[in-house]
This record gives structure tokens, sequence and C-alpha cells, in this order.
């Protein structure tokens, strides 16, 4: 609260030119951004694993086709991340190259509960390769970047969802897992991470008792709803875009999901975040986010050159 009272003090002083040069500053800081979440799936008698986000990158600009879930190579699992993009990108893309290049990883043999381990291990080892600090910086700032990361365990034959986060602590990525809920006699597991985190539990809580499941089964799309709305409402400035949805199956494949949405006043067809070009056709589902009824679209006419 004191810095809090200093900044005001000194606010309070600044010329007019001064101030407007700390708001574009500021406006540029990292901050949290992004909701990315991840749940297993009740369908029917069998389960699968989904990973989603919004599409928006902010910090001084707003872009909404932007990647934020990544397919492991090796095809059962996949990672999301919320928060500072300084740090996201060069570590997912490491963690990609980190199964690459390790045969064990790439082929399976080495399970998700060990990959995650060995993940962790990465990360933390590359924030040990940041130097040329601000003067007066022994260390590097805590990271902002959250990861949901999840897939399915063959060793233990079921999906696991677990969030990797910063603990300033001790200085380091550790990691926390995903459980079902509580007091809750059915198979609800979902995990959040980004802004509106708590906002999204609770109207999913409220969707689920409207619709009489709050104490039992599982969950649908229900968490696809939440972020789709909080999306369209537009009242968190950092989450914005098409949704981005990504589905890890028992059989050790992802698919990603092109996602009907309207851009502008034309809906579109968005992979990844990104619409897609009118005669590109995906062989992934398309999934109308409305309705959440899925269709396909196998060939379009490429432009003449």
């Amino acid at each position: 609260m004191g810095r809090v009272l200093a900044f005001l003090g000194l606010w309070s002083k600044c010329a007019s030119g001064i101030k407007s040069v700390l708001v574009q500053i500021l406006s540029e800081l990292p901050y949290p951004v992004t909701l990315s979440l991840a749940w297993i799936r009740t369908n029917g008698h069998s389960e699968e694993l989904c990973l989603a986000s919004d599409s928006r990158l902010s910090g001084g600009r707003s872009w909404d086709c932007c990647p934020k879930i990544i397919e492991l190579p090796r095809k059962d699992c996949a990672i999301v991340f919320a928060g500072d993009t300084n740090d996201a990108y060069p570590l997912m893309i490491q963690m990609v190259n980190t199964v690459l290049m390790y045969p064990p990883s790439m082929d399976r043999a080495m399970d998700i509960e060990d990959l995650r381990g060995h993940i962790i291990r990465v990360f933390n080892d590359m924030r040990e390769q940041i130097f040329d600090l601000p003067a007066g910086k022994l260390a590097p700032e805590p990271s902002q970047s959250l990861f949901i990361f999840a897939g399915f365990s063959y060793r233990r034959l079921k999906f696991r969802i677990w969030t990797f986060h910063f603990d300033p602590s001790i200085r380091a990525f550790t990691f926390r897992p995903s459980t079902f809920w509580g007091g809750d006699t059915g198979s609800k597991c979902v995990a959040f991470a980004g802004e509106g985190t708590e906002e999204a539990k609770n109207r999913l809580i409220t969707l689920l008792r409207e619709r009489g499941k709050i104490g039992l089964g599982g969950l649908e799309m229900e968490p696809l709803e939440i972020l789709r709305d909080m999306i369209r409402e537009g009242k968190h400035r950092t989450i914005g875009g098409p949704i981005q949805l990504v589905k890890v199956y028992k059989h050790a494949n992802t698919v990603p999901f092109g996602i009907k949405w309207k851009i502008g006043e034309k809906e579109r067809i968005c992979v990844n975040g990104r619409p897609l070009l009118d005669y590109e056709a995906p062989r992934y589902p398309i999934l109308d986010p409305d309705t959440m009824l899925i269709t396909h679209i196998y060939t379009k006419s490429m432009p003449e050159l």
C-alpha cells in the first residue's frame, strides 16, 4: 500500500507530457492475458481431453489470431499458455524441440508423467540462461507465464492435467495437478489459467447448477460455452478473438478443431486462432460454438496464380 501511495504522490507532481509517456510505458508492460482451460469431457461412455483458449495477444496492441495451444509431436498431449508471451513462446518451442530430439519421448516410451518432470527441468534450466539484466537486477523477474499441460497417461490409463506456474519462493517453475471435484459423485475435472479465472469458475458452477449437473455426471462442452461467452461479452480487454480447441484421445492422437467464428460481418472458419483464407480447406473437424455441431470440409479451389 505504501508503494501505491508513493506512486500516486509522484504522479500528481508529473507534468502532462511525462504522464503521457508513463501511460504508454505502463500500457506495454506484460500482464496476465488470455483465458485458457483444459477439461475431461464425458462423451457417452467414453472420455476425451479438451484444451481451449482465446486468440488475443495484448501489450500496446491487440492481435486476435495468435496460436496459444501447441500439440506435442508425440501426439498424446498438448500445452496451452496464458500470461507473458516473452517467456511462453520460447519455452513452448524448446519444449517441442526437447520431445523431437529424444526417441523415448517421441515414440511415447516415456509416459507423460515422466515427460512432465523433464519439461519442468528444461524450463528452469532455460531460466538460468537469462543474463544482461537491467542495472541493479541480480535475477530475472518472476515469470508471469502459466501453462496447462495435459494428455493421456498410458501408465495410469487415464487423462492427466497439470498447471505449470512459477513459484517466487523457490524461484522456479513447478506444477500442480488438477483433480476431480470434491463432494461431487460425477467425474468433473477442469483447469483454468489466465485472466478471468475466478469468474469463469463461478460461471461454470452456475451453468451446471442450472442444468442439474452440479452434483453428478461429467463435463461436456460447458467450459467451452463459458469461454465463448466471455470472449463475446468483451468485458476483459485481454480476452478476445476466435476460440482455439484441441482434443486429445485415448488412442494417442491430438486433433485441432476449426471453429466457426464471426470476423467483422462475415462468418469464417478459424484454426489455431487464425481465420482461414477463402480457398483453404482444413482436414480437421469444424465446430459451431453455438450449436456444438461438427461438420467437415474436404476440398476447396485454389486461387489462380
